[in-house]
């Protein structure tokens, strides 16, 4: 029997797919030693049946058989490790639109304030941007139905829906006296996963905020388009993965293979051997050779790292930054049939190319870089990692938790941008930018001075 399963990279927080196929059952050959094991499970199970008819008998009110199972599932899944888990048919569903990364919908970028929706920005060439919606927008109607009471998932969902379909929302927007009534036509909407700017003139600054199935091809692009606006005197790119917690092996993988000629880039390592898998680069450079410098911090974790271990390992991109989460395993997505959602079920470990594990320990830059956080927030700009997780798969050696994932709002404050920067303008060098023994550990960024 042939199963379609799917392989996922996934952080804390997040999680997409990559498609592949396995072969199941199976063949089982026993020994006297796993038919007792094999009789003994089967006891555990008569229990589960037990405490099941029991609950269902004696239960102080009628319980939802479905949500029993779900859950005793959902429990059997996250005892195993952080990152596997059950997932509805609904949960499924979501998923599966995150790694798209294309919906129907609006072209809105949404965050909630005071129990409504404010909007950050409309996505050009969207639905959104062609009536006129604004960046700080309120909107407080969905059809008619109030947004207050909503989280901003629901509101989320209801703006979402079949491309050709209209929806009506209700805007309050400064120096308008009176609310606004727009109607919208949803659209097919294509998440931006990259986005790029031009850094002082001769620097392609490129940030990656999520591995989804737009991602290569949005490199791609912004790659182009640098090129074009810089010409010939582009001294090379910035790749900013702070705070990307992940995604799709394969577009870790293409992203990875896009600034790298040869080599591997990744391989996976399951509980046998025959199972070892291996992702290797093909010839041809898309930036053409130029100098790359990559941003990580305590949030990059999962398909982030891979791409940040390979371009290491191959000494093909200077690592600037914090240590990153070390989320060293990978996920693979089973189906349970229609309506019935599906598994996550952590299958493999990945290495770098140099056969390293960042599980639990995450990519160390190649210089260290710790930015200045206001006071108010210095009690909330460490991330944790995989190693404070309970029940994290372990690594041998000293593991590592915790690492800094602030990242400052204006450019002009971002001390790992400016070093960057100035890596790039050859105003500093790796060796003399890194950290020196017995030293504090942490990059200087004071002089001499770059514009910005």
């Amino acid at each position: 029997m042939m199963r379609k399963t799917s392989v996922i990279l996934l952080s804390a927080a997040t999680g997409a797919a990559l498609t592949l196929f396995v072969t199941q059952p199976r063949a089982v050959f026993m020994g006297s030693s796993a038919r007792a094991a094999t009789a003994d499970t089967y006891r555990q199970l008569n229990l589960f049946g037990d405490v099941f008819e029991r609950v269902r008998s004696d239960y102080v009110e009628k319980p939802d058989d479905t949500k029993l199972i779900e859950s005793a599932i959902s429990g059997m899944l996250t005892g195993l490790d952080p990152h596997s888990s059950y997932m509805d048919a609904k949960s499924f569903r979501d998923m599966q639109v995150q790694t798209r990364g294309e919906f129907g919908g609006l072209g809105i970028e949404v965050t909630m304030e005071d129990g409504l929706i404010k909007v950050v920005s409309p996505i050009d060439d969207t639905p959104a941007s062609r009536a006129g919606i604004m960046a700080n927008d309120i909107i407080t109607n969905l059809d008619d139905e109030a947004v207050q009471g909503l989280t901003l998932n629901q509101a989320v969902e209801k703006m979402r829906g079949p491309v050709n379909t209209k929806i009506k929302l209700k805007i309050i927007r400064k120096g308008q006296d009176n609310p606004l009534d727009v109607t919208l036509v949803r659209d097919n909407i294509r998440v931006r996963s990259v986005r790029a700017r031009v850094e002082q003139d001769d620097i392609g600054y490129i940030r990656i905020t999520t591995f989804n199935e737009q991602t290569t091809e949005g490199l791609k692009r912004e790659v182009g388009n640098l090129s074009n606006q810089i010409g010939d005197k582009l001294k090379g790119y910035i790749i900013d993965l702070r705070n990307n917690p992940g995604g799709l092996l394969e577009e870790a993988v293409t992203v990875s293979d896009s600034f790298l000629e040869k080599g591997e880039i990744v391989s996976t390592r399951g509980r046998n051997a025959e199972e070892t898998q291996r992702r290797t680069a093909h010839a041809g450079d898309l930036t053409k050779g130029k100098p790359v410098i990559v941003l990580v911090n305590g949030g990059s974790a999962s398909a982030s790292e891979i791409v940040a271990g390979a371009l290491q390992d191959h000494k093909r991109a200077t690592i600037v930054g914090t240590r990153s989460f070390g989320k060293g395993s990978v996920q693979t997505i089973i189906p349970l049939g229609s309506g019935n959602g599906a598994l996550r079920l952590t299958t493999a470990r990945y290495y770098t190319p140099s056969g390293k594990s960042i599980q639990a320990k995450g990519i160390v830059p190649d210089i260290e870089v710790l930015q200045d956080v206001p006071d108010e927030l210095k009690s909330r700009t460490d991330t944790k990692g995989e190693a404070s997780l309970r029940g994290h798969l372990k690594n041998d050696g000293d593991e590592k938790t915790g690492s800094q994932s602030y990242v400052p709002p204006d450019a002009k404050d971002d001390k790992a941008l400016k070093l960057a920067g100035d890596l790039l303008h050859g105003i500093k060098n790796s060796a003399s930018a890194a950290p020196t023994p017995g030293g504090d550990n942490k990059a200087t960024t004071d002089k001499p001075k770059a514009a910005n």
